[in-house]
């Protein structure tokens, strides 16, 4: 599940923080980011003044469980 791929990076991040951009250096999709905040998974973490409409996110203990389980 290509969620569980983007979840599992926050793992190593301070905060739990979840990626902008895939390991090929484009933006992750937002479908993606979307759905993971949906299900629970992801949590808004703050607004980027410079950048408004990214999606700065983080893990939640949920999608944390996941990406650990996975």
């Amino acid at each position: 599940m290509v969620e569980v791929l983007y979840l599992r990076r926050g793992l190593s991040q301070a905060g739990g923080k979840l990626p902008l951009f895939d390991m090929d250096g484009q933006d992750v999709a937002e479908d993606i980011v979307r759905r993971c905040l949906a299900r629970g998974w992801a949590e808004p973490w703050f607004n980027n003044p410079l950048k408004p409409d990214w999606l700065v996110c983080k893990l939640t203990p949920a999608g944390r469980r996941l990406a650990e389980a996975s």
